[in-house]
This record gives structure tokens, sequence and C-alpha cells, in this order.
């Protein structure tokens, strides 16, 4: 006879599989299916498959399809064809529906965003912290990359290589002081980030993303288990794969990810930079 903690385990797994199972009908079809549909599929009412859902992943079904389909108009912006091929190749019905959200997902127009960030202004500051040099960039929705390294120059060529045709702007006084919050944060994390993200990925890397951000300062936490927290625990190296995709450092604490055996694994920015900040946290957390 299975045991209350066999039965609840038994219940987690089923109702990740059909989580699963939804995602990839999402993904794969032409157009996002309905509610209804994806309730449907996985045999539940549509309440209670919608919190199920976003139990599982933190995103609503719509919220997903959205993001995903933003995936795949990158990806197809970054293709040969018309941007409308692309619009409809990304499964947008209609060129209206795209263009009212393009600037959400894409924190540009979509022939901006094709031309590497043509048109687009992106203010940026190179200054020093405790941990070398740093970077901060931000566009008119907010933040899009902070860099940490030894060489300032290597890092504008690193924010020009992700927007090679967009409008580098040296920083002004408002954006000086977008930079100087920053780098508090870099120093004592446990004071936050109130400025806006600029946050730009695929579903599943905003999902990994998400799940990092709730990872307190002074803890860290293992690849299998953000696998877990999001609902996919067969997907540790996608995990991993998220985490280095990351280009906004210490705002998305990715440092605070380790191996399963305490050890620490690549850090965009240098693993030494890695444990200074989980060290530095945790003698914080314990003052």
């Amino acid at each position: 006879m299975d045991t209350p903690d066999a039965l609840i385990m038994q219940n987690a797994h089923s109702h990740a599989a059909l989580i699963a199972a939804a995602c990839r009908s999402i993904e794969t079809a032409p157009t996002p299916p309905s509610l209804n549909e994806l309730a449907a599929e996985a045999g539940l009412s549509p309440h209670h498959f919608h919190r199920l859902f976003k139990a599982e992943t933190g995103l609503t079904p719509k919220a997903y399809a959205s993001a995903h389909q933003a995936r795949r108009m990158r990806t197809e912006l970054a293709g040969t064809g018309t941007i409308t091929d692309a619009i409809f190749e990304a499964g947008y019905n209609a060129n209206s529906r795209f263009y009212e959200k393009a600037g959400e997902r894409l924190g540009m127009r979509p022939s901006d965003y094709r031309a590497g960030g043509a048109n687009t202004d992106i203010r940026f500051a190179v200054g020093q912290c405790s941990l070398g040099a740093i970077l901060v960039a931000g566009s008119a929705r907010g933040i899009c990359a902070i860099s940490l390294g030894d060489d300032p120059d290597a890092l504008v060529r690193g924010l020009q290589d992700q927007f090679p045709r967009a409008r580098l702007i040296g920083a002004d006084a408002e954006f000086e002081r977008w930079v100087a919050q920053v780098v508090g944060m870099v120093e004592t994390p446990a004071l936050g980030l109130s400025l806006p993200l600029d946050v730009r990925g695929t579903a599943f890397q905003e999902r990994v993303w998400r799940a990092l951000r709730d990872i307190p300062p002074g803890t860290t936490t293992t690849y299998s288990e953000i696998a877990q927290r999001i609902g996919m625990p067969k997907s540790v190296r996608a995990v991993a794969g998220a985490c280095a995709a990351n280009k906004l450092a210490v705002a998305i604490p990715c440092h605070r990810v380790v191996r399963s055996d305490g050890g620490l694994s690549g850090y965009r920015w240098g693993v030494a930079r890695k444990r200074v900040l989980i060290d530095r946290e945790a003698a914080q957390a314990a003052a």
C-alpha cells in the first residue's frame, strides 16, 4: 500500500508530466492553443489546469505561449525571409497581433532587432567595483546588460557584439544614478535592485531566470533543484545553459547555483568572482 508521501510524489510527477506535455503542445502548435483545448488534452477543468500550469512553470499558459512565440520570432528574424514571413512562421495569425507586443517581447521594433539593434538607443557606462570593471547598459525598457571583467574595453566590445547596429550612447547624469544603484547591488546584494530589467530570452530561459531571482542572498542551490522548481527535473543541463546565457550579472543571480557536490561550476564572468559573491553574501547574511 502506498504511503501518503509516496502518493504525493506520484501526484507531483503526474502533474509535471501533464504540464510538460502541455508545453510541448504549445511549442509545436502552428498557433497557440486555447486554455480550453489545453485543459481538455490534459483531462482537467480549465480552472484546475490554469492553476496547475502556473504552479509548475511560474507562467500562465498564455504567458508561456507568448514567450515561446517571441523566441520563434527572434529565430525567424535572424533568417533571410521578410518580416511578414517571420511573423506568420512564428505563429501570429495577423501582423497587428505581433506588432502590438513587438516592443514588449523584443525590446525594439522587429526591423531594428533584425538589424542588430539599428535605430535603437542603448545607454551605457563602464566603471569599477570591488569585482573589477563593470559595464551597465540600458534600453528604453530597462537594464539590458550588466557585465563584469578585467578589461573595460573588452566589456564594451561585448556590448557592441550584442547590439552591433544600435546607437551606443555614453551615460548621462540620470543613467549614472542607475549605474550607482547597480554597483550598490553588486557590493550589497541584499539591497536588491528596484530598476526595471530588459530581460530577453526563450520561454525556458525566462522561467529559469525567474527561479534564480527567488534565491535569497546568502544561500545557494543546485542546477537540479532549479530544474525541479520549474517542473522539469530532467532539464538540468538546459538549466545550466540558461544560467550561462544570463547577461545580467548579480541582478539575475546565477552565481548562487552550484553543482550538486557543492563545487563551483563555470561562471560567465569568472569562477573567482562567483566565489567572492557567494562568500560575501554569506558573510552579509550572517552579520
